[in-house]
């Protein structure tokens, strides 16, 4: 089965590729729904092309995947000649109104069947199938028996399907409930996750008491309520909505300390039923994000692959087992398996937003070594000598005051580091607070993780070659460790917002 990642941008699609993704899905600006991710523009075909001939045999999908009005089909066909300069393997498309466009101009791209479409019944295959689909990806609101009818039905259709992340409470995706509240078409790729939000439950709601109430009170009259009284309702866990053209379909709601859940749905994740999927028919395997960090990207898509590998026999079950448990570092929701096994576990909703006890800190890249070592090392040598001489030839009173400064105030210090046998240093790129005396974790593609304590590496000035107390974004950076790490290693710490039981709402 084909693993297939998301990737916002440029530096996502690396890491996808990096970490163990067979294929890759873009967006292009304006013809994507999601438009809040990154995506794609100017001359970065050119970094997809080189990303593309790094990793040979790896493919690339593009999503045109919005609901198009007649003046975004004459944008898209103003942009062709500048879609041709990217290498896309597959066009995935809801709207069949550009599918005879796109056979013209990109005779050699495929087209897919973007899951908005919610195509979920083989009749509808085989009709995708003559306008000239070669794969589909299912609506999320199949189960493995039906996926498996519609692969004996039409066997030669790829059939592709989400296996991880965030799942819409809504009709394949397709809400109104954003444009209702907001004005914010998801059709169009401005949702504003409606569903997600926190309502509050009305002080004065007037609900009536009955044998099943949390109240407990003994008049049968109906009557209005108090807010503690509500409160108390709300948390019994007995409160349902209804929709009113839908009597009997009840959606639970439960009351937190400052929230209500009412249509927020669980994450989807299948990892450990990939022997299922695969025996239902699945080509492909999706993970949802777009939107989401280099750090998901990577972390997703490497307990996948690994998961892959172990189903596959390259490797065993124990030998992928700690990347799959990896997954519970990356920011999520609690997690259902959909609809594959039951209706009813896709209907369990939860509360919050993801979360994560990690933080993101570095992306660590090419090792520093013969002429570019020597260079950053003398460098910081001869201004570590540079500052003594200057101490020695101060008065002793004002020599005195420098070296109490540089008590008090550290990070003013003039320090080189010193070749230590068997250590490397590699360029850096902080995206978060680092401090030398943190305790660090590098992850990468050939390894879950290691541990960095303090003494174990160091922090440098990439321009000075002097010694760092600490560094975060924007300050150029080197680190200095007695690990190997591999190309696209990733540098973690603790949140130190984190606490443990308690989601909070970083917008991740």
């Amino acid at each position: 089965m084909e693993l297939l990642s998301p990737a916002g941008n440029v530096e996502k699609l690396a890491y996808a590729y990096a970490y163990g993704a067979d294929a890759a899905y873009i967006g292009l600006k304006r013809f994507s729904l999601r438009v809040k991710a990154d995506n794609f523009y100017e001359d970065e075909y050119k970094k997809v092309q080189e990303l593309k001939a790094m990793y040979p045999g790896r493919r690339l999908h593009c999503a045109l995947n919005i609901s198009f009005h007649d003046e975004e089909i004459d944008s898209l066909k103003a942009n062709l000649d500048y879609f041709k300069q990217y290498p896309i393997d597959a066009f995935i498309v809801q709207d069949i109104g550009i599918v005879p466009l796109l056979q013209k101009e990109f005779p050699d791209v495929q087209l897919h069947l973007s899951t908005q479409a919610s195509c979920v019944n083989s009749e509808a295959v085989k009709m995708y199938k003559s306008m000239g689909f070669s794969r589909i990806v299912l609506g999320r609101e199949i189960s493995l028996k039906q996926i498996r009818r519609i692969k004996d039905s039409v066997p030669d259709m790829e059939l592709e399907t989400f296996v991880h992340g965030a799942m819409c409470i809504a009709y394949a995706g397709r809400c109104l409930m954003s444009a209702y509240l907001t004005g914010r078409s998801a059709q169009s790729g401005f949702c504003s996750h409606s569903c997600r939000w926190n309502f509050k439950l009305a002080e004065n709601a007037g609900l009536l008491n009955g044998e099943n109430s949390a109240l407990k009170n003994d008049s049968s009259l109906p009557h209005i309520i108090s807010a503690e009284e509500a409160k108390k309702m709300a948390e019994s866990g007995l409160l349902t909505i209804e929709e009113e053209q839908r009597p009997g379909e009840r959606f639970p709601i439960f009351e937190g300390e400052d929230f209500t859940a009412i249509l927020s749905s669980k994450d989807i994740k299948m990892i450990d039923h990939l022997a299922d999927l695969r025996d239902a028919g699945i080509d492909s395997l999706k993970i949802e994000g777009r939107m989401k960090s280099v750090y998901y990207v990577a972390m997703v898509t490497r307990a996948y692959r690994k998961a892959l590998d172990a189903l596959d026999g390259k490797i065993t079950s124990q030998d992928a087992a700690p990347y799959v448990a990896e997954l519970e570092n990356v920011a999520h929701r609690e997690s259902t398996t959909g609809f594959y096994y039951a209706k009813s576990d896709a209907d369990k909703t939860t509360s919050g937003a993801s979360d994560s006890k990690y933080q993101l800190a570095a992306e660590i890249s090419n090792e520093l070594t013969g002429k570019d070592f020597d260079a950053l090392f003398e460098n910081g040598k001869a201004l570590f000598e540079k500052n003594q001489k200057e101490l020695e030839q101060m008065h002793p009173s004002a020599r005195e005051a420098r070296l109490k400064d540089y008590e008090i105030h550290t990070d003013r210090r003039i320090i080189s580091f010193e070749k230590k046998e068997g250590w490397h240093l590699y360029k850096c790129t902080a995206l978060n607070m680092i401090r030398a005396e943190d305790e660090i974790e590098f992850v990468s593609p050939e390894f879950c993780s290691i541990t960095a304590k303090n003494g174990e590496w160091e922090l440098i000035n990439a321009e000075t070659g002097l010694k760092m107390n600490w560094t975060c974004d924007g300050h150029p950076t080197a680190i200095y460790t007695k690990y190997v790490l591999p190309d696209a290693t990733l540098l973690r710490t603790l949140d130190p917002d984190y606490v443990e039981g308690k989601i909070r709402d970083t917008g991740r």
